[in-house]
């Protein structure tokens, strides 16, 4: 069925604020934008009263199933694998990571992400999720070879058995869903400080045959630069460096803890930032995002499961850029709207999306609440988005021509279930965590 929005107020990254707009949608595809369109026989007319239409978000890094420990992990530690007294991942069952998948994936698309990067261990799981809600998603199996329990305790010890087992969930999840529906897939080890030369070895052979793009954690705490210096005599820019591995296909999330050597280098290799500004902020940190953007790299947002609100995220970059490089106003809302939306569309590699709305183009986009009013008064469109709006602020969401979230809703699953499983899940493996 073809879909006709009628009366959106229209707002991409390349072009002012539109207001009274009309969209036509066919067989997936952006055919018409134009003002007052005559709806054709048979198409859905949908009154969008004036509502904001964005193009869908890009969320480009993210751990779907620690959903369990947020609220929890903000006040204990930097990041739930190096965190002692929280549920570890090495815990979760393949039934497990499918209810807190969906939960985590469910949040994400209700809050406006509709292609998402999503690694972590059972890798089937994420797949699965994502494609029972209907969004874009890059699957990624995390792969790494030093013994998470130890991790929690701060130790680094080297666990071959573990990265045989990791690497082959993570090919093996490349092998089922890879073009499947809406799934591509990537290469995910795990961080520097937590996979070992040889796993970084093995990783970049696989990128080189495959032409499959490294999604990584870098230098993303203290404690993973000082565990490169000792191990390698690198930091981990300058150690991914020398494994051939930095460059314009390497997706690194945090980059908090880099030199300005590390910098420079980063930025010449074009390699592409997940920016996660509130995980960062959540333990005291700011990455030099702006000094990265200066360098040459190519700067996405990600929210990294902490909390799904994109808007959020964009708020939180352009704060924490302007503390960390002191008051300055050269990083604005047109910009970052740009880096959650066209930036990780033509960075990330695998899927459909190009995070605008346009004619020819795919019908990837949402709708914010008309009637909100933290979302008026609407002038140039990007200020209100980035400082005022919110996830909660997004009542439909559409995929490909497909409407995934109806009225604060999702279409596919039903939401209250997911929430219920996903709490069982939870409540059991955090009474674990109480008793060790």
């Amino acid at each position: 069925m073809a879909s006709h929005l009628r009366n959106v107020t229209l707002l991409t990254p390349d072009s002012a604020v539109r207001f009274g707009a009309d969209i036509r949608i066919e067989e997936g595809r952006v055919v018409q934008i134009g003002d007052a369109l005559s709806p054709l026989p048979g198409d859905e007319v949908i009154d969008a009263r004036g509502a904001l239409c964005l193009p869908g978000l890009v969320n480009s890094h993210n751990h779907s199933p620690l959903m369990i420990v947020r609220g929890m992990v903000e006040d204990k530690g930097f990041a739930p694998a190096y965190t002692p007294g929280v549920p570890q991942g090495h815990w979760l069952s393949d039934e497990d990571s499918l209810a807190l998948s969906r939960l985590g994936v469910m949040e994400m698309l209700c809050a406006g992400a509709t292609t998402i990067v999503d690694y972590y261990r059972c890798p089937e799981a994420l797949a699965q999720a994502a494609d029972d809600f209907g969004l874009r998603a890059i699957i990624g199996g995390r792969v790494m070879d030093m013994d998470t329990a130890a991790l929690a305790q701060g130790r680094f010890e080297r666990d071959a058995a573990l990265g045989e087992a990791t690497l082959k969930a993570a090919l093996d999840v490349q092998a089922k869903w890879d073009g499947r529906g809406r799934i591509t897939t990537m290469l995910a080890p795990h961080a520097p400080d937590s996979c070992s030369r040889d796993m970084f070895r093995e990783i970049a052979a696989l990128a080189a045959q495959s032409g499959k793009q490294v999604h990584t954690h870098l230098s993303q705490s203290q404690m993973e630069v000082d565990q490169l210096r000792a191990r390698e005599g690198l930091t981990p820019t300058e150690f991914l460096d020398d494994l051939g591995l930095l460059n314009a296909d390497l997706i690194a999330a945090h980059c908090i803890f880099m030199s300005d050597s590390d910098i420079a280098r980063f930025g010449a290799a074009r390699g592409i930032v997940a920016h996660a500004p509130i995980g960062n902020a959540s333990f005291g940190a700011a990455a030099p995002i702006k000094a990265l953007r200066d360098a040459g790299a190519r700067i996405t947002i990600c929210t990294d499961t902490k909390s799904a609100d994109m808007f959020e995220a964009m708020r939180m970059a352009i704060a924490s850029a302007r503390w960390r490089a002191g008051m300055s106003f050269d990083l604005d809302a047109a910009e970052v709207f740009g880096w959650a939306t066209t930036s990780p569309a033509a960075a990330l590699k695998g899927h459909a999306a190009t995070g605008r709305i346009e004619v020819g183009g795919p019908a990837d986009l949402i709708l914010l609440d008309p009637d909100a009013p933290n979302l008026r008064p609407v002038i140039d469109g990007f200020g209100i988005l980035a400082h005022s709006g919110s996830a909660a602020n997004v009542t439909d969401v559409m995929v490909e021509g497909e409407w995934l979230v109806r009225d604060r809703r999702p279409t596919r699953m039903d939401m209250g279930a997911v929430v219920a499983e996903a709490q069982k899940v939870a409540e059991k493996l955090w009474a674990r965590a109480r008793a060790a």
